[in-house]
């Protein structure tokens, strides 16, 4: 089933539900996937690939947004954000937890024979590419800065 077929289903259990927060956050989605449609000017589906990009994006921004409220004390502004995070990552794969990134990424960095920080954009690449939706891109680098230097 498609990401925009699923998130149609959700947005009517949360009507019945009258649950705000998760419809909020569905809209969003379903404004986002109808945006990157018609930017490629085409009517066909997006990527799976794609969908999980645009997934991690508006994962992405929430946290920001929460991370700034919370740090303003503005708890009644950071809650929603961090509910409609939890709708969200409904619809992305599991995530893998840093032992897991740092194993792949240190397979990746022996079999590429990298060494030295100026070989970071090669292993980065790699490790995005092979990890996809399962690790953000910023745990990667974190991760991948720490081996290599």
């Amino acid at each position: 089933m498609s990401l925009s077929v699923q998130i149609m289903d959700e947005i009517k259990n949360a009507m019945r539900a009258k649950d705000t927060v998760a419809l909020e956050a569905l809209r969003s989605i379903k404004s986002e996937l109808l945006l990157a449609q018609t930017a490629s000017g085409s009517k066909e589906e997006i990527s799976a690939d794609d969908e999980i990009k645009l997934l991690q994006r508006l994962v992405k921004t929430r946290k920001e947004s929460a991370r700034i409220f919370t740090e303003q004390n503005r708890l009644d502004l950071a809650e929603p954000e961090l509910a409609q995070i939890e709708v969200i990552e409904k619809f992305l794969p599991a995530q893998l937890s840093e032992a897991e990134v740092e194993a792949v990424i240190v397979k990746i960095i022996a079999e590429t024979g990298a060494s030295g920080i100026a070989s970071m954009g090669k292993v980065m690449g790699l490790a995005s590419a092979q990890l996809g939706g399962t690790a953000e891109g910023k745990t990667i680098s974190t991760i991948v800065k720490k081996l290599l230097t």
